[in-house]
């Protein structure tokens, strides 16, 4: 158990604007303390007294062996991501029976951006136990008493074939108190980056800083006069029609899917044009880890690679900070959608050294930009037409991440309309929400997908620790064409909000459009980014946008640092999606 003392310390390390919440729990801890409330001694019921863990601390970001001694009989609820040492297969959360004297060990993925764990205790045998709500805490939970008189909902354990290791369901039953253990949870900053290059977000099995390299790299400025691009990133990735930069830069994802170790296919398709001839435009590149249970059924992670085409010749003299002007077309765009394609190469990357009951494809998306036409192909002639056995339980979208939160407060060259539209979020004068958006949905007025919203606030609320920061926005009463800026200035104006899609205008679409998958995506500014589709969308730019060194709001941070901090998050709560979602999809309540 965590003394009071360290508790006290630990609170002196964190940013101010926490330090109110975290005394506030301190507080409570410490009462619980002295009170003796961490269990119920009456009837012999195990108290936390009665478990002894094997760290005081765990390493955040990584998984990590934990051992459980019990000095009488009882039983552990583990509310975290663990690996069962028989199948290797990521769950969500286990109840063990321990006898007095004997101990467990568990594989347990330590939260990277919580600096807290709590482990339960009660009878040993125990089937039912309380459960937290989805949009608050562990921390939260605790703190206000909710372990001693649970008042939510609860968890079912159930025994699984082929592991020690049981698996959880909703229940309606919650079993009463519970006594309770807390961790400290602390992830190292990288000896190898300082402060102001995002150390803070660069350890763990992923994390930020690996996937800034890897936008770095794709865009790369530096010239390259023996490049087809004359760079020595891959610029000029306008999808198809003979475009050899094109090519080479859709060769290089290839190799390094490969490098994964896994099975890559480059998925070919046509666009006919407007005088009706047939263009072999461009590559969907998808690399395949096949399932262990269920090979049929796979979970896609995707991002598009291709740019928004040189309708104004990407020169340039045509960037709006020299013109004050917005045309239309990138060479590089690395908000749309380098950040993307990075998040889905590092995830693939890491995911690739897990088993899994479902198989993993990781998809990079060609003619987005022309109309999703690459995901539409995929969706409807690879996997409809050509693999009707195949079932894409969930649908994981990477489309532009990185210039808003935690910095994003204001348009770093200014914007000549400043003011947000009707429907809009406002550009220049506020810190703009990062995007969680889901579905499909049936109407703006109400969840269709209440399952993926639960699971998204689930790890937004406590693994990644933005309880405080995080809104789910339903439009019940606003009228449709503003309802998600009228619900979020209603909530409070979260920094974070989680709601259901309403329109298509990323690659999602055509999976829940051609084969009603329930997906989940992740974004940042659309319009209100001043380089959105143009030649500035570069990686100063959004480093740029994203620095609040000196300013009124927001900690006072470099670019790099708070872009590194931003591809974490994201990329964490892609991962914890996946794992989630390959032992339990979510199904489209729709039909």
């Amino acid at each position: 158990m965590v003394p009071a003392a360290g508790a006290l310390n630990r609170l002196l390390i964190l940013p101010l604007h926490m330090r109110g919440r975290a005394l506030l729990l301190t507080l409570l801890f410490c009462a619980s303390m002295l009170s003796g409330c961490f269990g119920n001694d009456e009837g012999g019921s195990p108290t936390a007294a009665d478990l002894d863990i094997g760290a005081s601390t765990l390493v955040g970001g990584v998984f990590q062996y934990v051992e459980l001694r019990a000095d009488v009989d009882l039983a552990v609820y583990v509310p975290y991501l663990l690996q069962s040492p028989e199948s290797g297969f990521i769950q969500n959360s286990t109840v063990v029976d321990i006898d007095a004297g004997d101990s467990v060990e568990l594989l347990l993925l330590a939260p990277p951006r919580i600096d807290s764990m709590f482990f339960f205790i009660g009878e040993q045998g125990r089937k039912h136990w309380p459960v937290r709500a989805a949009n608050e805490s562990w921390a939260t939970w605790v703190g206000r008493g909710a372990a001693l008189s649970p008042d939510g909902g609860g968890i079912e354990r159930l025994a699984m074939e082929n592991t020690t290791i049981d698996a959880v369901n909703t229940s309606a039953g919650d079993g009463g108190q519970v006594a309770w253990i807390s961790l400290n949870v602390v992830r190292p900053v990288a000896a190898a980056f300082g402060e102001d290059e995002g150390g803070r977000y660069a350890t763990g099995l992923i994390h930020g800083r690996t996937v800034y390299d890897r936008l770095h790299d794709i865009t790369d400025p530096a010239y390259d006069l023996t490049d087809i691009d004359r760079r020595a990133g891959y610029w000029d990735r306008w999808a198809g029609q003979g475009n050899a930069a094109y090519e080479d830069a859709a060769q290089y994802l290839i190799r390094e899917l490969e490098s994964f170790g896994l099975e890559v296919m480059a998925h070919r398709f046509e666009f006919t044009d407007i005088f009706n001839k047939q263009n072999p435009e461009a590559y969907n590149i998808c690399g395949y880890r096949w399932g262990e249970i269920a090979p049929d059924e796979w979970l896609v992670f995707g991002a598009h690679f291709d740019v928004a085409p040189p309708a104004n010749s990407a020169l340039p003299f045509v960037d709006p900070h020299i013109t004050g002007t917005r045309t239309y077309g990138t060479r590089v765009g690395a908000y749309d959608n380098t950040a993307g394609t990075s998040m889905v190469l590092e995830t693939a990357k890491a995911m690739s050294e897990f088993k899994s009951r479902r198989t993993m494809v990781f998809c990079l998306w060609s003619g987005e930009e022309g109309g999703k036409r690459g995901s539409d192909y995929w969706t409807e002639y690879w996997v409809a037409e050509d693999n009707p056995q195949v079932t894409v339980t969930n649908y994981v979208n990477l489309d532009m991440a990185g210039v808003n939160w935690p910095g994003g407060g204001g348009a770093p060259h200014g914007d000549p309309d400043p003011q947000p539209s009707e429907g809009g979020y406002p550009k220049d004068e506020e810190v703009w929400p990062m995007r969680v958006y889901i579905g499909p949905t049936a109407s703006h007025e109400n969840n269709s997908q209440p399952g993926m919203v639960a699971l998204s606030e689930w790890i937004g609320a406590d693994a990644l620790g933005l309880e405080e920061q995080l809104g789910s926005l339903v439009g019940a009463g606003f009228d449709e064409s503003t309802w998600k800026y009228d619900a979020w200035v209603e909530g409070g104006r979260k920094e974070m909000i989680v709601y259901e899609d309403t329109t298509a205008r990323s690659d999602h679409a055509a999976f829940q459009e051609n084969l009603g998958t329930v997906t989940l995506g992740f974004g940042g500014l659309v319009d209100g980014y001043w380089c959105y589709h143009q030649t500035c969308d570069t990686l100063a730019e959004m480093e740029a946008w994203m620095d609040t060194s000196n300013k009124d709001y927001g900690e006072d941070n470099t670019g790099v640092t708070n872009l590194v901090n931003s591809l974490d998050l994201i990329t964490w709560w892609a991962i914890y999606s996946f794992f989630h979602l390959d032992e339990q999809p979510i199904r489209n309540t729709l039909g």
